[in-house]
């Protein structure tokens, strides 16, 4: 089980897909011109510390030359081959619409050639199982962006539920600016299919708010001074009225600013409804309370177990060893009491999971009887089932084939009618995306309703799964694509994709972009590309222990974990040094910045995306502070002595006379990513120029957030540079 914050994670590990994951604004400008060393308590030299200045005119005109630069060597045809065909893919209409059902209506938003920027729309169930299904245009993003002169970006909406047999009026809708984390949010009347005049309209902010009623919200956002977390997300919450202006409402819950963000929401659930307040102290650790009589009342617990609420249930998952009247809960396991009576101090514990070296709890989910466990077994999926009216019974699903994903969750707890159904969706490396629907109760089979056709001819690969032996001797596990009868002489083109941190894991999806953009090339002797994840420590493949183990002072065990698998795929005479490809982004680009630093032995090229790289000042850019529970506070010395030990930008340092031949790197980032921020990428980027390190190039997207791709056409353009890149240095 995993919380659900309100506010983006430092993720964004997928290279073969798009997501929206994060606008710097201007908080690099705001930053200290100088740091004070640890160690030494002098003030070394940042020779590129201007390119902190985010759209200066000497900066955007560094990263228009990278640009250019960039560009003019790698978009010839052969990139736009690349870029079409995974063009092709994002953009096909016979994709899966994924719908949420709200009342009577499923909901789904689309982006095609035809509408780049997407539409948001709704059908009926019976439409929609139509090869073709009939939809309501409720919003067209291109159409708003054109008419307001602004290139929004559909960042999500929000549901105002109707009391029981009333239909949805209401929404609150998401719009950013650049495809950042800030966000305007704007109430939507769904039965006018237009905005509310005079509605609910707050401005551009990281903001998050929840219903609270019909004519009333909670809302956190800046709200001018000491509003705002020293992460840059909201410290206070307000009641806001309708027709109150937001600095007139009422503060109804706030957090010290060292904490990363404070939030409030309603559960509307009829006979449970109730007002839930989270101090998120870091990603690990928070507190809940709950609204009885005007006071917030505590759920006492430790800080670092998780708590969800569902009904009349209260539920636990520890992220270390939680003792509780003389029984001990291991890290990742599931726990269950009623609620009312673990306030009382009268609850009973039930275990509903309990992890082993081998299986982890990924995700949770409820239908109106049932709770829906998603649990991975080495990185495999299986879905179980637990009836509380059996006494917490559990049995698994029967879904089939290993090496793949499955996903499980509720079509609509609150619907009489189906309150028991759920979506399974079931995807593979090489298999096409799957979705179907079934209902727990039902023994029947789940009726498929929609599938993914094959965008690429997958006859002549297969997956296999393999475990490396890493440095203190843990066995790491990792995926490799490849076509069959893979000649192992070392001379195979392989690209490596990996993450390894904030306890996410990279489980097998379809390559749907991937399949084009890599696998199907062919080199100039015939051989196709071949794919590699990795599931190091520090993600949530093995739960909370495996993501602990590469926490903090042990973050080189993430990095000693991906430069085992390419000794391992060395070893196994798949590729060779020369041959073998990187990529990551975010944390993954953090990796990929201590791959070329600490292993460049190993890799013929590299792709870096919207990265960490300056561990000396990441707290002080973007949302960096927010990740001080991962990686640890380089302002207090103590911590400095081993963040500088995986902080690239530094590590360049140590390498200066030592003549090191580093891989061909392509470092990436746009200029509206507010959770990471382009700097850092600049900055490594350019002292690696300076060092007179061949073969390292830069670019920047301006728009996009931390997804990097604000677009379709954004995002086969992104992915497609990366691929060219790597791929004209390791498929000689």
């Amino acid at each position: 089980m995993s919380h659900s914050y309100p506010y983006p994670p430092l993720i964004n590990t997928s290279d073969t897909q798009a997501s929206n994951d994060v606008d710097m604004g201007n908080a690099a400008a705001g930053a200290p011109a100088s740091d004070i060393d640890s160690k030494t308590g002098e003030t070394p030299e940042d020779l590129f510390l201007w390119l902190e200045e985010l759209d200066s005119e000497r900066a955007m005109d560094w990263v228009m030359k990278q640009n250019a630069r960039t560009e003019s060597e790698l978009f010839d045809d052969g990139f736009n081959t690349t870029r079409e065909s995974i063009l092709t893919v994002l953009d096909a209409t016979d994709k899966i619409p994924m719908v949420t059902k709200r009342g009577e209506h499923y909901y789904n938003f689309w982006r095609d050639s035809q509408n780049p920027k997407g539409l948001w729309r709704r059908t009926s169930w019976e439409s929609y199982l139509q090869e073709d299904p009939e939809w309501e245009i409720l919003l067209d993003i291109d159409a708003l962006a054109k008419a307001e002169g602004l290139d929004w970006v559909f960042s999500g909406a929000q549901m105002l539920r109707p009391t029981p047999g009333e239909p949805y009026t209401r929404a609150l809708l998401k719009l950013s600016p650049d495809g950042g984390d800030q966000v305007r949010i704007r109430e939507f009347d769904l039965s006018a299919g237009g905005f509310v005049p005079g509605g609910f309209d707050m401005p551009v902010a990281k903001t998050n708010v929840s219903w609270a009623g019909p004519d009333t919200l909670f809302v956190a956002t800046d709200v001018g001074e000491g509003s705002l977390t020293r992460s840059s997300y909201a410290r206070t919450v307000r009641r806001l009225q309708r027709g109150t202006p937001l600095d007139a409402a009422p503060e109804i819950f706030a957090i010290d600013e060292s904490h990363v963000l404070a939030y409030v929401s309603h559960d509307p659930t009829p006979g449970f409804e109730r007002d839930v307040a989270h101090d998120v102290i870091d990603f690990y650790n928070s507190k809940t309370f709950l609204l009885r009589d005007n006071q917030w009342v505590y759920i006492e617990v430790p800080t670092d177990v998780g708590v969800s609420l569902h009904r009349g249930w209260v539920l636990f998952s520890p992220q270390t060893p939680w003792t509780r009247e003389g029984v001990t809960y291991v890290p990742g396991s599931l726990v269950l009491a009623d609620l009312e009576e673990f306030l009382a101090g009268t609850a009973t514990l039930h275990e509903i999971f309990v992890p082993t070296p081998s299986t982890s709890l990924q995700s949770i989910d409820f239908t109106a009887n049932y709770i829906l466990l998603n649990v991975l077994q080495d990185v495999s999926s299986q879905i179980v089932i637990c009836d509380p009216a059996r006494d917490f019974e559990l049995r698994a699903m029967d879904i089939g084939s290993p090496l793949h994903s499955f996903g499980i969750s509720a079509v609509d707890d609150q619907d009489p009618e189906c309150g028991d159904d759920f979506w399974l969706t079931s995807t593979g490396f090489l298999t096409p995306t799957t979705l179907a629907r079934g209902s727990v109760a039902a023994t029947a089979t789940p009726q498929a309703i929609k599938s993914t056709p094959a965008r690429f001819d997958a006859a002549d690969f297969e997956v296999s799964q393999h475990f490396a032996r890493s440095d203190d001797g843990t066995l790491v596990p990792y995926f490799q694509v490849s076509e069959r009868g893979l000649r192992l002489d070392g001379q195979n083109p392989v690209l490596m994709n990996g993450y390894g941190g904030f306890q996410a894991s990279l489980t097998p999806s379809y390559l749907g972009a991937m399949g084009p953009g890599w696998l199907t090339r062919r080199s100039t002797d015939g051989r196709r590309g071949t794919y590699v994840v990795a599931n190091i420590r520090g993600g949530g493949e093995y739960g909370p222990n495996w993501h602990r183990a590469a926490l903090r002072e042990n973050r080189h065990r993430a990095y000693e974990d991906f430069a085992a698998i390419a000794r391992d795929l060395v070893s196994r005479r798949v590729t060779s040094r020369e041959h073998l490809a990187a990529t990551g982004r975010s944390n993954g680009g953090l990796l990929m910045g201590n791959m070329i630093t600490g292993y460049p032995e190993l890799f013929g090229a590299i792709s870096c995306g919207v990265p960490l790289l300056d561990m000396r000042r990441y707290t002080r850019l973007a949302a960096g502070h927010s990740w001080i529970a991962e990686y640890g506070d380089p302002d207090v010395p103590s911590d400095w002595e081993f963040v500088q030990t995986f902080s690239p930008y530094h590590r360049l340092d140590d390498a200066l006379d030592e003549g090191v031949e580093y891989p061909a790197s392509l470092i990436w980032s746009a200029t509206s990513d507010d959770r990471v921020g382009p700097v850092q990428a600049r900055k490594m980027a350019a002292k690696m120029m300076d060092m007179g390190v061949p073969e390292v190039r830069y670019h920047e997207s301006l728009d996009g957030g931390h997804a990097g791709a604000s677009d379709n056409g954004a995002t086969a353009t992104m992915l497609a540079t990366s691929y060219e890149f790597l791929w004209r240095h390791v498929a000689r």
